[in-house]
C-alpha cells in the first residue's frame, strides 16, 4: 500500500502540471486524432488528457520503484531469524 502511494501521489501532481502546461499551449478543439477532427467537448479532452498524463507519470514512478529494489529482495525471508522453521540454514543457532 505504501508503494502505491509513492507511485500515485507524485504522478497525480505531475499529471496535473503536465496537463496545465500542455493545454495552456494547445486548444483542445484544435487537436486532431490521427488527422481526424474529433467531436468531443473540451471537458472530455481535458479529462482524457489528464488521465493520459497521470498514467505516463505513474508508469515512470512505478519503474523507479522497480529498479530501486535490492537484487536479492525476492529471495529474502520476511521472518526474523528466531521465527524461522527448524532446519533453516539461516536460523540463529540456539534460538527459540
Amino acid at each position: 500500500m505504501k508503494q502505491m502511494i509513492w507511485i500515485l501521489w507524485p504522478s497525480f501532481v505531475v499529471g496535473g502540471i503536465a496537463e496545465t502546461i500542455f493545454f495552456t499551449l494547445f486548444d483542445p478543439q484544435d487537436l486532431q486524432i490521427f488527422g481526424v477532427q474529433h467531436e468531443m467537448s473540451r471537458v472530455a479532452i481535458y479529462s482524457i488528457g489528464f488521465f493520459l498524463f497521470w498514467l505516463m507519470a505513474a508508469g515512470s514512478s512505478a519503474f523507479t520503484c522497480f529498479i530501486q529494489r535490492r537484487a536479492d529482495a525476492p529471495y529474502r525471508c520476511p521472518l526474523p531469524a528466531c521465527d524461522r522453521p527448524l532446519g533453516c540454514p539461516k536460523r540463529e543457532e540456539g534460538g527459540t
